[in-house]
């Protein structure tokens, strides 16, 4: 019998192969590198190509590490992050980088079509409003800017989409990306032809929507032979990275909620009913008749590993001295700081902001410094305020109706049992950490899972597979001065941000 799943996440700065028994144990894991491109100001761009080529070497890797056969699979599932926009010709070349989620290049494309058809008939739609980050204002910016790449273009496709391409020749759009284009009806979850019209976006451009959990196509020889699968090895659909974790956590029912801390951080809340914000993200989750409504930051685990790369020099080599990672050295030092960091606050707004400002000018500050501080206070005062902006879209999503009263963490940041616990006083919620280095991989292989008939439900296999690590309950006495600099985060911005634009 085939006993084993794997997953592929195709994140920002790599991706993260895994694969899993059927209770959710991890056998291997295995990641691949590939850069992100910023060759002017406000883009951010990577090469599908350079995806493909790092899961292939990383699947290979981790077939080998845990002695599996490629026989053994019986499904793969993969995740992607959100909002690319990959266009391919028909023979499934990529025909330019694809922007990513953070790219902002096409900030006029969206002001002249809010203003052209009217951003409330967007968004009473799609459920999301039109900004830069989403894949449709990258479509246009192809036709306007690239016209001949636009010209060639068949499909525009998915960061997992194109993997499952890659994999299987099929060329899908799953559900939950389906957020990424404002022409998607949130509603009924189908292409809506109209406003593909007004948006100047043919509906041939846009592959057939399939539930995420769907068997769309199996392994080739051809991929077979480049990642090292099984020929006929089948492949599900997939879906949006922050959907696939928030599955892997163990959210299914309305009001769970998850947390991530990855390059991105944000929330996802589940939502059994329709419930959309237009300063917040609502798509569907990658389990069938639920929305996720979504917060969704620049700021995240990413902040962390700038300041690492920066200014983590003397972390680094003690490190290797004491047999510490120079994040855990980071970790002690910013726990020697008071909660509110004597004052020092920071905007996590390091790629621009998304939710809930949706300010693509926006800036990373520091506020508060004087000759007192020290590099404990920056590392501090920064997990604080990737915190702070968590806290911001947890607040818009209760004014949308949406309660939340735990949160479930995922990604790099609940490695930190520090960070984690700033989270849980500066929101006043409860944290749960369930296995969260794979929870994102998890939730893809749990689609694969149910799509290939290994578990019944949705509900069984989350009951088999996720494992709760520890909690965290939020602290009351740190709550006076989480709030006073809370605010203090929320004045800077009104402040600054006219400023930001020069």
């Amino acid at each position: 019998m085939k006993s084993y799943l794997l997953g592929i996440d195709i994140g920002t700065s790599a991706c993260k192969i895994a694969i899993f028994d059927k209770s959710g144990n991890v056998i291997s894991t295995a990641n691949g590198d590939y850069n992100v491109y910023y060759p002017h100001p406000g883009w951010a761009e990577q090469n599908p190509e350079e995806w493909w080529t790092a899961v292939c070497q990383a699947v290979k890797k981790s077939l080998e590490k845990g002695n599996v056969n490629p026989e053994e699979i019986a499904g793969v599932g993969i995740d992607g992050q959100s909002w690319s926009a990959i266009a391919v010709d028909r023979k499934g070349n990529v025909l330019a980088n694809t922007p990513i989620w953070m790219d902002t290049r096409a900030q006029d494309i969206c002001r002249e079509l809010n203003e052209k058809i009217g951003a409330d008939d967007i968004f009473a739609l799609a459920g999301n409003s039109l900004q830069p980050s989403y894949t449709t204002a990258k479509i246009l910016w192809y036709k306007k800017n690239m016209p001949e790449v636009y010209a060639a273009t068949y499909k525009i496709l998915q960061s997992n989409s194109y993997i499952v391409y890659k994999l299987t020749g099929e060329m899908t759009q799953d559900i939950s990306q389906g957020y990424g284009l404002h022409c998607f009806d949130m509603h009924t979850g189908q292409w809506d032809e109209e406003m593909c019209e007004k948006l100047g976006i043919p509906i041939c451009l846009l592959p057939d929507i399939y539930p995420s959990h769907a068997v769309v196509g199996s392994v080739t020889e051809k991929a077979a032979g480049e990642c090292g699968l099984a020929v006929g090895t089948p492949v599900a659909a997939g879906g949006l990275d922050a959907a696939c974790g928030t599955l892997g956590t163990g959210v299914l029912q309305a009001g769970e909620t998850q947390e991530q801390g990855g390059q991105a951080g944000g929330m996802s809340i589940c939502t059994d009913t329709y419930q959309a914000d237009p300063r917040l993200i609502l798509g569907f989750h990658v389990v069938p008749d639920r929305w996720l409504l979504q917060g969704g930051t620049t700021g995240g685990g990413g902040v962390m590993r700038w300041m690492e790369r920066e200014f983590g020099d003397y972390e680094r080599e003690e490190g290797k001295r004491r047999g510490k990672s120079s994040l855990e050295l980071f970790n002690e030092e910013a726990g020697a700081v008071k909660p509110g960091s004597d004052g020092v606050v920071f905007l996590p707004y390091m790629a621009g902001e998304r939710s809930p400002i949706w300010d693509a000018e926006a800036k990373g500050v520091f506020y508060g410094l004087d000759f007192s501080k020290t590099k404990g206070h920056f590392l501090r005062a920064a997990m604080e305020g990737v915190a702070y902006s968590l806290r911001h879209n947890l607040e818009i999503a209760e004014q949308a109706g949406a309660e939340v009263s735990v949160l479930r963490a995922m990604g790099g940041s609940a490695n930190s049992l520090l960070w984690t616990q700033i989270k849980s006083d500066i929101t006043g919620k409860p944290i749960v950490v369930p296995s969260s280095d794979t929870a994102t991989t998890l939730g893809a292989v749990i689609l694969a899972g149910v799509g290939v008939g290994m578990y019944e439900s949705f509900e069984e296999a989350v009951k088999l597979t996720v494992k709760e690590k520890r909690t965290h309950e939020p602290n009351e006495e740190n709550q006076e001065i989480y709030d006073k600099n809370y605010q203090i985060y929320l004045e800077l911005y009104e402040q600054l941000k006219d400023t930001m634009k020069k």
